[in-house]
């Protein structure tokens, strides 16, 4: 008998307050301006401008049907693989041509992979393929890399398929023990991290005077940096780390503790302590002095620190923000074996070594140092690409937010920031 299948009402757009939010990562957020971002804000802006149904991070259809048992896996028969990535997220060769890392495992698998740069922006990304998962379909990708809040909603939706533990014996031996058992996803039965991306605060030695940063509170009150201060436009990590500061942790964050963070911010900007809150933009002022310290990412301070002796960074002995880009097999992929096995590829040090040393952002896989130190010994001893355990144990990460949470959230942090 022909089964139809009930299709899923239209998703609803973003609200005012999420497209601000979508908005500011675009132009100022993590999203602008980086080694892997030119490209990540293609159309994302032109759709929600369109009315916002591509874009349904709020108003998210209900799943389809996504029962792994009537997912028909190729692998065998077809030695190929899809991966959709960010950009500037995989080590080029130096004739700026290929991809050593899968040409490697080409060669070794026979697995032809077939690499595209088609992840501009998470909920861009969701948009593009919502549709085919929430009606059961193939989207033409075998594998995905997004970040942890998102991975968290899809996983919820029934748009993931589980993995095969028995397939990964290498991600599952070296897998960090900080990402091991993420609420959104416990015991890692749909992800593996793909990278780490901490926030930590960095400061120009010349533009203090010689002195160190190395708290929230300091950044918020101590008169001597006063005009000379950014935080950044993300809110998940100016909130997550304030929160830090406050003795609260972001993984348990209520509405009130929410509220309490965004009043002492909100001091900061009343007082202009705070400068602005900025994106990947902060890079330039905090060389030039403008900024003496901020709220910043860890890869851009290792690419800071190469041309800048003056610039430095502290850990808050209170933690830090940490979120993690994934690795997924999206429902109905025509290739999960061969998506498996260059997932545990990519678990090898010596294959992580290698990636490391391109891009340069915090390596999730155990192991590696000894094979990094082979390729680059400064890089192996930066514990912004290696935390080290003391590094490790301040790690933190936002909990996930319910759609009116998110709603609320990033209304009072528009209204903060004037963004």
């Amino acid at each position: 008998m022909e089964h139809h299948e009930q299709q899923p009402p239209p998703p609803a757009p973003f609200s005012p307050a999420e497209l601000t939010a979508l908005r500011r990562s675009l132009t100022t957020g993590r999203l602008a301006m980086t080694r892997r971002s030119l490209l990540r804000a293609g159309g994302a802006l032109a759709a929600a401008a369109g009315g916002g149904a591509a874009l349904s991070a709020c108003g998210i259809a209900p799943a389809g049907r996504t029962d792994a048992a009537l997912t028909v896996d190729r692998s065998a028969a077809e030695k190929r693989l899809n991966f959709s990535s960010w950009t500037e997220y995989m080590d080029v060769g130096d004739d700026g041509k290929g991809h050593p890392t899968l040409d490697a495992f080409r060669r070794r698998t026979g697995i032809a992979v077939t690499y595209t740069e088609d992840i501009n922006d998470n909920d861009e990304f969701f948009g593009k393929v919502q549709a085919q998962l929430a009606n059961g379909q193939d989207t033409g990708r075998d594998l995905i890399v997004l970040t942890d809040w998102m991975c968290a909603r899809m996983i919820s939706l029934g748009w993931i398929q589980p993995l095969d533990a028995d397939r990964l014996p290498h991600a599952r031996a070296n897998l960090a023990a900080q990402f091991r058992n993420p609420t959104w996803d416990p015991g890692r039965k749909h992800s593996y991290v793909w990278q780490s991306i901490p926030a930590i605060i960095a400061y120009n030695s010349q533009a203090t005077g010689g002195r160190s940063v190395d708290s929230i509170g300091q950044l918020l009150e101590d008169p001597r940096l006063k005009g000379r201060v950014g935080f950044l436009s993300e809110m998940r990590d100016t909130v997550g780390l304030t929160l830090l500061d406050m003795g609260k942790r972001p993984e348990d964050v209520t509405a009130d503790d929410y509220d309490a963070a965004l009043a002492r911010l909100q001091k900061g900007v009343d007082t202009r302590q705070i400068r602005r809150f900025t994106g990947n933009d902060y890079t330039g002022d905090l060389s030039k002095g403008d900024l003496a310290a901020c709220v910043a990412w860890a890869g851009d301070v290792v690419q800071l620190q190469s041309d800048n002796p003056h610039i430095r960074y502290t850990v808050p002995k209170a933690g830090y923000m940490t979120s993690t880009d994934n690795l997924m097999v999206p429902s109905r992929a025509r290739h999960k074996g061969n998506a498996e096995r260059l997932i545990d590829y990519y678990y090898e040090p010596k294959v992580a070594a290698r990636l490391a040393a391109y891009i340069n952002y915090a390596c999730p896989v155990d192991g590696v140092r000894g094979e990094l130190a082979k390729i680059d010994p400064e890089l192996a001893k930066n514990p912004l690409i290696l935390p080290d355990e003391e590094m490790t144990a301040r790690s933190h990460s936002f909990r996930a937010l319910t759609p009116s949470e998110n709603r609320v959230f990033n209304q009072k942090f528009s209204d903060l920031t004037g963004t």
